[in-house]
């Protein structure tokens, strides 16, 4: 019987056609706006070093800039090479830089300036012609969502959106997308008016992590955890991200969004779609994008909201031996603010899968640690032929797949106590990137850059999913809304105790991770 073809797409995890060999973008330009600001500085530029010193852009790339200032090509080379210097994972080389720096170029002008833009379209032109570009843009809109519209309408005005012959253009947006689902459906429709939804990538970084990706090779190259990924075994899951920083400069930017929008919304929900979806047919971005929806169309909040959600603001207190003040006493935020610094919700998943097992979403800045974490904790074995003193300190067994930091995987099960006596205690089976492979983990952005260059979608939330997202989390900002100001928690614990009466009405506790 004759072998069927190869899909189009394969496992995004590897290049669709020679597993043994990286994926390789093609030629291409990348226009930064907001190329001035610290996302820029911080992730993108040493992120785009990193994939030229991996070898994986090719000698026609170029990289342009948009910003005010009064700079000229090399000046704004000089940047790129200090942020390069300062945040390179892979280390500076001399001869990489300078390959690198050919294609370098800046514009200066607003973002209301016709005559910037045509400045811009001459640049990308030039490049063309000069660098062999061949027409390949990529739009990068590092800049606040209320800048999009006059950025979106230039772009069309000067044709620098149009797709022409075999060239391509593409869009990539950062979040938030939206502050609610009106605004949300808003923003999609303002994007789509001038680029096709395939030509639209919306960053969620967290998806470009080495960890979450592994959860498709965890579930779905592994028969050891299949049978037990679902509610005949699973107690609850709880999903994480704790900062222990606090709001810093950004009090201007976070006042009026608040955690459950920064973070629960595009972060968290995707880690949920993840870990509940079921097997899609093949690692193709649509296939996998229909599971997700899958997921998202089916959760709901538990009822009574009020009950289950918790937020709360952190307070004065320590981390680690420095004494931090409190989120009112930062620069720049109102005394009377009610914005959360932390955030917790309780969702379920209405499907055969998943019925009767909660989720629990938690985030918060000025918390005990940095750590971002997903566990399955399973639910205890239906008889123990133990007495109770010999089980006295064994728990739920659980899987804990870490996010960041220490990148792994965690089961906790139950073992003998070495000893005469029959005694069973929690241990850890542990696994680590770190130590299993000699590679280290390409940072997040440059797998995003690169599967945008390369027009890979897989990592990338559609529409429907940024709809569906605020469709389940809009419900609890109005409770909130309507619910007065957030409690506090002190600095360098672990939330509110609301968050923890949340847990304790079903008899369950947070994990300390």
């Amino acid at each position: 019987m004759p072998q069927s073809a190869e899909p189009e797409w394969t496992n995004p995890l590897r290049d669709p056609h020679d597993r043994r060999l990286p994926r390789i973008a093609g030629p291409s330009a990348l226009v930064i706006f907001g190329v001035t600001g610290d996302l820029a500085h911080r992730k993108l530029m040493p992120a785009i070093y990193d994939l030229a010193n991996r070898g994986l852009l090719p000698p026609s790339f170029a990289l342009v800039g948009f910003a005010r200032r009064d700079w000229d090509h090399d000046q704004f080379a000089d940047v790129v090479r200090e942020a390069v210097e300062a945040g390179s994972r892979t280390g500076f080389r001399p001869e990489v830089w300078d390959r690198l720096a050919e294609g370098i170029r800046f514009v200066q002008g607003t973002f209301e300036d016709d005559d910037a833009f045509e400045r811009l379209r001459a640049t990308l032109a030039d490049l063309d012609s000069e660098r062999g570009t061949d027409g390949n843009h990529a739009y990068y809109l590092s800049i606040p969502p209320n800048a999009f519209p006059v950025v979106l309408s230039q772009l069309r005005r000067t044709g620098m959106a149009d797709q022409t012959g075999d060239s391509w253009r593409r869009v990539v947006i950062e979040k938030p997308f939206g502050h609610d689902e009106s605004s949300a459906v808003e923003l999609n429709e303002l994007v789509n008016s001038v680029f096709a939804e395939e030509s639209v990538f919306r960053i969620d970084h967290y998806l470009g992590k080495e960890t979450v990706q592994n959860i498709l090779a965890l579930r779905f190259a592994n028969q050891l955890f299949d049978p037990l990924w679902s509610s005949h075994y699973v107690d609850h899951v709880q999903i994480t991200m704790a900062e222990d920083i606090g709001l810093g400069g950004r009090a201007g930017y976070y006042d009026g969004i608040g955690a459950a929008r920064d973070v629960i919304q595009n972060h968290l929900l995707q880690l949920l779609a993840l870990v509940a979806m079921e097997e899609p047919v093949s690692f193709s971005p649509h296939h996998l994008q229909t599971e997700k929806i899958k997921v998202l169309q089916s959760t709901r909040n538990i009822l009574p909201i009020a009950e289950n959600s918790a937020r709360g603001q952190y307070g004065a207190g320590w981390q680690g031996s420095e004494p931090v003040v409190g989120l009112k006493d930062e620069d720049g935020f109102a005394a009377d603010s009610t914005t959360e610094t932390f955030a917790a919700i309780a969702l379920e998943v209405d499907t055969r899968r998943w019925a009767g097992v909660p989720f629990y979403l938690r985030t918060g800045k000025r918390l005990g640690r940095r750590v971002t974490e997903i566990a399955l904790v399973f639910k205890r074995a239906p008889h123990l032929p133990f007495d109770d003193t010999m089980t006295a300190e064994l728990g739920h067994n659980a899987l804990v797949i870490r996010v960041q930091p220490d990148e792994g995987v965690t089961l906790r099960f139950g073992s003998k106590v070495p000893g005469s006596s029959m005694e069973v205690r929690d241990v850890n089976m542990d696994f680590s990137y770190g130590g299993a492979f000699t590679v280290s983990s390409p940072e997040a952005y440059e797998r995003l850059l690169l599967d945008v260059l390369l027009g890979e979608p897989s990592l990338f939330p559609v529409n429907e999913e940024v709809e569906l997202s605020w469709q389940i989390l809009d419900p609890v900002l109005d409770e909130w809304a309507a619910d007065g100001s957030p409690d506090e928690y002190e600095s360098g614990t672990w939330g509110p105790h609301s968050a923890d009466e949340m847990m304790s009405r079903t008899g369950r506790v947070w994990r300390r991770p």
